[in-house]
């Protein structure tokens, strides 16, 4: 999967924060859902929108950056 084409970089939303495409939901947002225990049924039960592919490309995206950078989004 290539997270290009789920995660977006856009000045007016949330700040210019990576967030999954046509949503508000930051990667920040997942990451730390998923710090702080919840599953991913849980993230999915409170926010219908999301999908499992969404929240993969939210930890790929994560784990780009954090591995020395990441690639702008399509």
């Amino acid at each position: 999967m290539d997270y290009r084409s789920i995660i977006t970089i856009e000045p007016g939303n949330r700040d210019g924060k990576p967030c999954i495409r046509g949503m508000r939901i930051t990667v920040g947002d997942v990451l730390g859902w998923l710090a702080a225990g919840m599953t991913r049924a849980e993230i999915k039960e409170d926010f219908p929108e999301i999908t499992d592919e969404g929240i993969n490309a939210a930890l790929e995206f994560a784990a780009g950056f954090t591995g020395g950078g990441w690639k702008k989004s399509a």
